[in-house]
């Protein structure tokens, strides 16, 4: 089947959207999750038990979807697995633009009746050309339009990130974490099964929507290898790509086979197809918002030495190590950098060899530290240590317009570590990244985070000069 963007673009910006099965039992979470979409949201339910709360909702229900009196863009199933196949007909015959089967029971149970109706449902939407989500999935999300996988997910945003999973957790602990270290999302889909459209038709609409910056995704498998690699060298020369792959050990393979029944792939297999694609990969959820928001908001990363200030007694050597293991270089600074130094900085509580040492005193000297390093020739990125501490929103205001200009000016990558919290920074962090993300610089809440985001930026920059050759 050949995928129709046209019909992708109505089901993720939907102006009408109706509901197949929701009930009581599970709070009509499907209904309450569309509570904020803008457009015309209706339900579909026979069993009358299950109506008058339906319409405690404010939400009209109708007995079939073939009676509903407009066009309808997106439907969300919800119904007994069973069922699906009656209701996957009403789709056809409505010419819905896409449905979200959440339903789920089909191969993934590994069952006769469970392979049966998944093929059932395969066969109709392809004899129809119908663009089936799912099943076994939680679906579509696109907060500016107010459509969600969970009543709990934030609205009310446009974001730059499209975010494709085949696992509905991850999508939805993805859009929580992303939005708390200042990624938001675009669009984001949870496929599941995938039995129609799978992740190469998801990553070939989401790398031709201008509104989507960067890509990142959840795989667990793909079912044609030579498309999805195909799409994602095409799709990874325009924008930044961030993979994470799920099975990487023989446990996980098993635990693919109950989860959505794909088809796992040789690791070592994997990693080389998508380093030559021209894609980052990553191995947990936290590396890869990191990652994403390293590709949107450095400067371009082509060398691996850093220049890093703002720590303070013992950290330098803990510092050092954690970007050292990351793949990266904490240098000795030059001689003139060193000389420049020497004028001005107490070394009672700091010291100056790079992880720079600041302490407190020398911390007002902060802008003029950051000058050094940025002049330095032993540096090829700069990564400050600061704290989102409320109470020291002072020195947010000082490093933030001391950071923006230097940005402003350098072509030298500049990041912050938002590093040793206290339990009343928590609340404050996404606010101080936002902050500095307004001016194009990339907060990571600790020493790791940030060395990894850092090394992966300059990963996918190094892949971007060789693939582009």
């Amino acid at each position: 089947m050949k995928t129709d963007f046209s019909k992708l673009e109505r089901a993720f910006n939907p102006r009408c959207v109706a509901v197949v099965g929701d009930k009581g039992e599970s709070n009509y979470m499907w209904l309450r999750g569309q509570s904020e979409f803008k457009g015309k949201l209706y339900s579909v339910q026979v069993d009358p038990k299950e109506i008058p709360g339906i319409e405690a909702l404010g939400i009209k229900n109708f007995p079939s979807l073939m009676d509903i009196p407009e066009p309808v863009d997106l439907v969300i199933v919800a119904v007994p697995r069973p069922v699906a196949p009656r209701i996957l007909a009403d789709c056809i015959r409505k010419d819905v633009a896409a449905a979200h089967f959440f339903t789920s029971g089909f191969a993934e149970t590994d069952t006769e009746e469970g392979i049966g109706l998944q093929r059932t449902l395969t066969g109709m939407a392809e004899e129809a050309d119908f663009h089936l989500v799912g099943p076994n999935c939680m679906g579509i999300y696109n907060p500016a339009a107010g459509i969600r996988q969970t009543p709990m997910q934030r609205t009310g945003f446009q974001g730059t990130v499209g975010f494709i999973a085949q696992s509905g957790t991850h999508a939805i602990a993805f859009s929580e974490e992303a939005y708390q270290q200042g990624v938001e999302i675009n669009k984001s889909v949870s496929f599941g099964n995938g039995v129609v459209l799978d992740s190469s038709d998801y990553l070939a609409y989401f790398g031709n929507d201008d509104g989507i910056e960067a890509i990142g995704m959840y795989l667990e498998g793909v079912r044609d290898g030579r498309r999805f690699m195909a799409t994602l060298k095409e799709v990874a020369a325009r924008k930044p790509v961030v993979i994470w792959k799920g099975g990487r050990t023989e446990e996980g393979h098993r635990a693919i086979a109950s989860h959505t029944g794909s088809l796992a792939v040789s690791m070592a297999i994997w990693d080389a197809a998508v380093k030559q694609c021209g894609a980052v990969k990553v191995r947990s959820m936290e590396e890869l918002v990191d990652a994403l928001k390293a590709v949107q908001y450095l400067k371009p990363v082509y060398g691996d030495r850093v220049g890093i200030t703002g720590g303070s007694g013992g950290q330098s050597v803990a510092i050092a190590d954690v970007f050292a293991e990351a793949g990266l270089k904490v240098p000795a600074l030059t001689q003139e950098s060193y000389d420049e130094l020497s004028t001005f900085f107490s070394l009672i509580g700091g010291g100056y060899r790079n992880p720079i040492d600041t302490g407190n005193v020398n911390r007002r000297e902060m802008k003029r530290i950051m000058e050094i390093l940025e002049r330095d020739n032993n540096v090829d990125n700069l990564v400050l240590l600061t704290s989102a501490i409320p109470r020291m929103a002072g020195q947010t205001d000082r490093d933030t317009a001391m950071l923006a200009e230097i940005r402003q000016r350098t072509p030298k990558p500049v990041a912050v570590i938002l590093g040793f919290q206290s339990p009343e920074a928590v609340q404050a962090v996404r606010e101080v990244a936002q902050r500095f993300r307004d001016d194009g610089i990339p907060t990571f809440v600790s020493l790791e985070r940030g060395a990894k985001a850092l090394k992966n930026a300059l990963e996918y920059y190094v892949l971007k000069q060789r693939v582009n050759v």
